[in-house]
C-alpha cells in the first residue's frame, strides 16, 4: 500500500444478527485479532443493527475495532417515528455513521438533500462519517456512471467545510450493480471512480483535498478479491457487506496482503 492514509475495512451487517449473535461475532473476532499483528495500523469498523448496540458496545468500548451505526437522523429529538438521533448515539461508542448507502436511497427514498442533512446532523454531534456514493446498472451502462457520483458526492457535502471533510469524513465508493449481487467491479473500474472521486474534492472544495480524503471500495468485497483491490493506491479499504457476517471471511479482508 503505497498511501499515507491509514486503511480502513468496515463490516456494514445491515438487518442481520441478534443480540446473542451479534456477542458471540465480536467476542470471538477480538480474540482473532489478537493474534493478528498484522491488523495494526489499519482501521476496522463494524456497524451492527441498532438493537444490538448496546451488546456491541459493551465489548467494543476499551478495544481498537470502532463501533459503527448504518444511519442517524439529523434532529436531536423530534416526531421522527423509526428514526435514531446522533444524541442518543452518545451513549455508546459510537466512531462513523455510514449515510448514504444505495439501499437506504433505494428503499426507503433517501435523496442527496436529506443526506446532507444527516451528514450535518452527525458532524454536529461529533460523529464521523462514511459516505455512500455509487451508481445502478443502468447508469455505467449508459455512460452516467460519473454524473451520478459527482450528484451524490456534491450533494451529500453541499455547505461542508473544508476542515470537516478532511478530519471526519469518509467515501464509500459502492456500485449499486455490485451490492449483493456476487459481481463486484474490476479493479480498474473501482480505481478509474475513485481518482474522479479526488478530482471532484479537489475541484469543488480545495486542492490537496483528493489526497487527504479516504476512500472505500464497497460492492461483493470478498476474502478472494480484496487483495487486488488493497494492491491500489487510489483504494484506502472496503465497506464490506455479506462478507463481514462470518469471523473467518472478515479477518480475511481486514487482513489483506
Amino acid at each position: 500500500m503505497t498511501s499515507k492514509r491509514i486503511p480502513f475495512i468496515c463490516g456494514n451487517w445491515k438487518m442481520n444478527k441478534n443480540q446473542e449473535e451479534t456477542y458471540t461475532f465480536i467476542h470471538d473476532f477480538l480474540k482473532r485479532i489478537k493474534q493478528s499483528p498484522s491488523l495494526e495500523g489499519r482501521e476496522i469498523g463494524l456497524a451492527p443493527v441498532f438493537t444490538s448496540l448496546f451488546v456491541a458496545d459493551s465489548l467494543l468500548k476499551h478495544a481498537k475495532v470502532k463501533l459503527c451505526v448504518q444511519n442517524v437522523h439529523w434532529d436531536d429529538s423530534g416526531q421522527f417515528t423509526g428514526e435514531i438521533s446522533p444524541t442518543m448515539l452518545k451513549e455508546f461508542c459510537v466512531s462513523y455513521a455510514i449515510i448514504g448507502h444505495s439501499e437506504r436511497r433505494k428503499f426507503f427514498g433517501e435523496t442527496n438533500e436529506k443526506i446532507n442533512l444527516r451528514v450535518k446532523g452527525a458532524l454536529k454531534n461529533n460523529l464521523k462519517v462514511i459516505l455512500c456514493v455509487g451508481e445502478t446498472k443502468e447508469e455505467r451502462a449508459t455512460g452516467k456512471t460519473k454524473d451520478v457520483v459527482k450528484q451524490h458526492l456534491l450533494g451529500g457535502l453541499k455547505d461542508i467545510s473544508v476542515a470537516k471533510i478532511n478530519e471526519s469524513i469518509v467515501i464509500a465508493y459502492e456500485p449499486i450493480w455490485a451490492i449483493g449481487t456476487g459481481l463486484n467491479a474490476t479493479v480498474e473500474q473501482a480505481v478509474e471512480v475513485h481518482q474522479y472521486i479526488r478530482e471532484l474534492l479537489d475541484e469543488h472544495f480545495e486542492a490537496g483535498l483528493g489526497q487527504k480524503v479516504r476512500i472505500l471500495y464497497g460492492g461483493s468485497v470478498k476474502p478472494d478479491n480484496i487483495d487486488g483491490f488493497m494492491a491500489q493506491g487510489d483504494i484506502d479499504g472496503a465497506l464490506v457487506g455479506g462478507a463481514s457476517l462470518d469471523v473467518d471471511s472478515f479477518i480475511r479482508i481486514a487482513d489483506f496482503r
